[in-house]
């Protein structure tokens, strides 16, 4: 766990399940306008919390309360033989946003990272429009790249005895 500014950065468990439910719904709406089906985003959330090799997620807090959350997922590189570490589903509760929250998301990640042999940098994709977060990673001293994110998008859910 790492402490700063009064803010702890810990490991999620399944027992942060409603908050991590609630603070992605509040996310998707807040920063895409986007609505999301609460069952199906519940069944994500517990594939991941129930498999490291899925994703972790990290919950902030502030005396005890759960003011942010982040998702790490890794992406292999054969041009650099490692691991990038991809922080997404970030979200800082609206109330407790400028007082270091993030940073001290950040600097966890961070951390452990610069602590794995295999990690060879951290990434993560931002609204284009988005521009307060934008600014936050330039701070925090993370460029901005010369790629574009391209996709296509499947609308299925794995069965739960798939993931």
């Amino acid at each position: 766990m790492t402490v700063a500014n009064d803010i702890a950065v810990r490991r999620a468990t399944q027992s942060d399940l409603d908050i991590l439910i609630d603070f992605q719904i509040a996310m998707a709406a807040e920063s895409e306008d986007k609505g999301l089906d609460n069952n199906r985003l519940r069944r994500g959330i517990e594939s991941a919390l129930s498999s490291d090799e899925l994703a972790l997620y990290f919950v902030a807090e502030i005396a005890g309360e759960p003011v942010g959350t982040l998702m790490l997922t890794w992406e292999w590189s054969d041009w650099r033989n490692g691991r990038f570490w991809w922080i997404q589903s970030v979200y800082v509760a609206s109330s407790r946003r400028r007082l270091g929250v993030y940073t001290a998301m950040h600097q966890h990640v961070l951390k452990l990272a610069s602590a794995d042999p295999t990690a060879v940098g951290i990434r993560l994709y931002v609204e284009k429009d988005n521009d307060g977060a934008q600014a936050t990673y330039r701070e925090l001293g993370m460029v901005e790249t010369d790629y574009r994110l391209f996709e296509t998008e499947f609308d299925r859910e794995l069965s739960p005895n798939s993931s």
